[in-house]
């Protein structure tokens, strides 16, 4: 009977992926067609624009900041980890170095290179990162250790923004002459990565005091990676360090590790400390060069992107606002792929140049934005190693699952404010709350509920696939709100979509984020009949 069953639902689900892989082929080419046309419509009234190198006549979207500065320091960026990559590696062959020398080689080179970046506001970062050692090895073993340890991170988090870096002038005259050297990079910026950072280092070391729960013959036994004589970041997170690694120079080099110090992905101290002494062996020198290849190959893409389609620089200019729902809609979509390659692009970069260190880091956007249906599997792949950082050392502290409802209001509120702070940035977190709680109503609902007959399963489908299109559409209200729009934003998106006008296009948009989730659940299929 259940065989029967597995074949009735095999063959419905068979059936109907033709249709929807034609649906998506359209969908595809009506968006670029007519982003083809809005661009070359209204590329005089954008701004950000500047002249390209695909056509002689071709304009180049670089509106985004964040995007411009990376791409015009890329060649420096090279040049620089290059040669921070050459010297660590022959000191470490040359020398034979260990955790401990190759926590000074790494600490000389990332304080030159934060030098060069931050100028005289070094001193504000050694200052601060100094305090929370001390602060870490005092208290460390004291039950308040939490309430003291959060306060003073989560305390010059906002300090450094609401003050904007602090000037020198403020601490006395006789400083104000270091104002004059502040750097190239606001340190500010760059801090709020070195607050993860040493929340880890804090964090490891107050529970390496205590006795380990980690099973390490169970995790080998379950591990595909681990069994195959490797080495998982989840056990290098997990099973601790040795005591003499919490040193303060090892300490420092965590924090300052050139290569990830910008914009992360975030790895704990204890997965930096071990692979200080033994370098990943996950990656060989042939996958590095695959994966450098890929990134090259992913920025081609990007450039294309920008040069045809000038998504970001509708958003900035605010032209969006004088289209139609359609258009609105295809520029909102648009803005929201450009700025997962951006990361990606980013992440990647940088993660790149720490493999070839030796030092290993969880994948930032492992999956595609255009492959996740609902809003756990979303967080869990785009900021991925922030992700395993909040549910290490946030959301498990906090209690874990148990108080689930309760805790991704907290956990979300601490990622706004790390961010920045803004109220759009807020709005962004509150909203994703507010939509995370039917989620979770509905996933309990279907775990409950086993289908017993192949049209159980039709029905739990096709309900999972509606609550997909909602749940996408809703991810993208919120993303544009927290980093488009703003909150003042709202009410225009609203009425936009409202309208009589508006009503059919969201219609369209629910259908094609169903098909599109429908399509989810055949790659997810196909990857689990693979293993």
């Amino acid at each position: 009977m259940d065989l029967k069953r597995s074949n009735t639902s095999r063959g419905s689900k068979m059936r109907e992926l033709p249709f929807l892989v034609l649906y998506a082929a359209a969908f595809y080419a009506f968006i670029i067609r007519r982003s083809l046309q809005l661009s070359r419509d209204h590329y005089a009234e954008l701004f950000g624009l500047r002249p390209g190198w695909l056509t002689p006549q071709c304009l180049n979207d670089v509106s985004d900041a964040q995007w411009r500065n990376f791409r015009a320091n890329l060649p420096v960026l090279t040049i620089v980890f290059a040669i921070f990559t050459t010297i660590a590696q022959l000191l470490r062959a040359y020398f034979h170095l260990k955790a401990r020398g190759m926590s000074i080689v790494w600490l000389l080179i990332s304080l030159t290179y934060l030098t060069y970046l931050h100028g005289a506001c070094i001193i504000f970062i050694l200052s601060i990162a100094s305090v929370n050692f001390l602060l870490v090895k005092i208290f460390a073993r004291m039950k308040y250790f939490s309430l003291v340890f959060w306060s003073f991170n989560i305390f010059f988090l906002l300090c450094n923004r609401i003050y904007e870096g602090y000037s020198f002038s403020s601490f006395g005259e006789h400083w104000a002459f270091l104002d004059n050297f502040r750097g190239t990079f606001r340190w500010q910026i760059c801090f709020n990565f070195v607050v993860l950072r040493m929340v880890s280092f804090g964090y490891d070391y107050h529970w390496a005091l205590q006795d380990s729960r980690f099973d390490h013959e169970k995790h080998i036994q379950r591990c595909t990676v681990c069994r195959a004589g490797k080495t998982c970041y989840h056990l290098l997170q997990e099973r601790g360090v040795q005591s003499d690694k919490f040193a303060f120079v090892t300490y420092l080099s965590y924090l300052a590790y050139a290569p990830l110090y910008l914009a992360g992905p975030i790895l704990s101290f204890n997965a930096f400390a071990s692979q200080l002494d033994i370098p990943q062996n996950n990656y060989s020198v042939r996958d590095t060069t695959w994966y450098g290849l890929r990134w090259l190959l992913s920025l081609l893409l990007m450039e294309l992107m920008t040069h045809l389609f000038y998504y970001n620089a509708f958003a900035i200019s605010g032209i969006w606002k004088q289209l139609n729902p359609v258009d609105v809609f295809i520029i909102g979509y648009g803005v929201l792929i450009f700025m997962w390659l951006k990361f990606f692009l980013i992440w990647r970069y940088f993660r790149f140049w720490s493999l070839i260190c030796g030092i290993e880091v969880p994948e930032n956007m492992p999956k595609c934005v255009n492959n996740c249906y609902n809003l756990e599997s979303f967080w869990k792949n785009w900021h991925a190693s922030y992700n395993k950082w909040l549910v290490r050392y946030l959301y498990i502290p906090l209690g874990g699952s148990q108080r689930k409802l309760l805790n991704v209001w907290v956990v979300f509120t601490f990622v706004a404010i790390w961010h920045d702070l803004e109220w759009k940035l807020l709005s962004w977190a509150w909203l994703t709350c507010l939509f995370f709680i039917p989620e979770i109503i509905f996933k309990s609902a279907a775990n409950a509920f086993q289908a017993k007959t192949a049209l159980g399963e039709f029905i739990v489908r096709e309900f999972s696939a509606a609550a997909g299109a909602i749940t996408i559409t809703c991810l993208m209200v919120a993303n544009l709100v927290g980093f488009v729009i703003g909150p003042s934003g709202i009410s225009w998106l609203v009425s936009q979509f409202l309208s009589r006008k508006g009503l059919p296009v969201l219609a369209g948009m629910l259908l094609t984020f169903y098909v599109g989730t429908k399509l989810m659940f055949h790659i997810r299929d196909a990857k689990q009949s693979t293993h």
